[in-house]
């Protein structure tokens, strides 16, 4: 995770930045600080990543690299406000001992776009990343990667659309995706939690799951009440400040698979 110490919304990248609506990094740091503190508690490692000045999309982690099985492919950002960010990566992975670090070809932001699920990992497109980057994720990891395109800009990452609950355990909004993507989740989750769209559009889908307790945006109420009928424990969480800047818990928060 990142603090948020220079959150601001001061340009617009998707369609949740508005630079002209009031921010308060103030708020921001102080929700960001509950959701570290839930994680805490939930007997999760936190490691953090230290915050540059000029980069205020920092704070949302999940962008900065994709890891696993010890292996590190850091991002390409899109956007150039974001670019900067890859460098923060590259040095904080480059001393801490894993076993292949490196900065993605293609632009690819992360786990903002790349998901893993079992042995696949959901790789979105349509917005942000770049289609080649699925073949070079695929190769990097030796993992299959299913894509996924990306159709409704509110919904620009595929973190913001999806969340993986388990092995092959999934919760989406349908209408975030293409009709062949459509078809494809539901080919390979047939159980899948569906969210409404009133839950999407408040980030509910933007969750971190442990596979038992599942972290999301408090406003999501009625994917709570799925989620918890399904044998989850959700736990609510307001990160309604950095949904200014299109984040809320995932954005926030980078998963380190050893």
């Amino acid at each position: 995770m990142c603090n948020p110490m220079y959150f601001d919304v001061t340009y617009s990248i998707n369609p949740w930045m508005d630079p002209d609506r009031p921010t308060s990094p103030q708020t921001g740091l102080a929700q960001w600080k509950r959701l570290f503190d839930t994680f805490v508690g939930l007997g999760h490692d936190v490691r953090l990543i230290e915050p540059v000045p000029g980069l205020p999309d920092m704070v949302f982690a999940a962008n900065g690299a994709i890891v696993l099985d010890g292996k590190v492919l850091v991002a390409r950002f899109r956007h150039p406000q974001r670019r900067d960010e890859s460098a923060s990566y590259l040095e904080w992975f480059g001393r801490g001992g894993w076993s292949t670090v490196q900065q993605a070809e293609h632009v690819n932001e992360g786990e903002g776009d790349f998901l893993c699920t079992g042995g696949e990992i959901l790789a979105g497109t349509g917005f942000r990343s770049d289609p080649r980057a699925h073949d070079e994720v695929r190769e990097f990891f030796g993992r299959p990667v299913i894509s996924l395109t990306l159709v409704d800009p509110r919904f620009y990452h595929l973190d913001t659309a999806l969340a993986v609950l388990g092995d092959n355990e999934v919760m989406y909004y349908p209408g975030a995706f293409s009709p062949q993507s459509r078809a494809v989740l539901s080919e390979r989750f047939p159980d899948a939690i569906l969210a409404e769209e009133a839950d999407a559009a408040v980030f509910g889908l933007n969750a971190l799951s442990d596979g038992r307790n599942v972290v999301l945006p408090r406003g999501a109420a009625g994917l709570a009440v799925q989620l918890r009928e399904a044998g989850y424990d959700p736990v609510g969480a307001d990160l309604t400040e950095l949904l200014k800047a299109g984040g809320s818990v995932k954005c926030c928060t980078l998963e380190l698979r050893e």
